[in-house]
């Protein structure tokens, strides 16, 4: 059986276009906070910052 951890899949949203581009995992216990990262926009067609969400599409 895996075990319970700490771990919990969020999704990236991008800042500028609101599209759901990336899908991660994190430790809640570890971060405090949202989760923010630069990353490429299919969208936009360049680096973004991209938010963390816990709503999944």
């Amino acid at each position: 059986m895996a075990k319970k951890g700490a771990r919990e899949i969020v999704a990236l949203v991008c800042k500028n276009c609101k599209s759901q581009n990336y899908a991660t995992v994190r430790n809640k216990l570890n971060m405090e906070g949202k989760l923010t990262l630069n990353k490429y926009c299919k969208r936009c067609k360049k680096h973004t910052v991209h938010k963390e969400t816990t709503k999944l599409k």
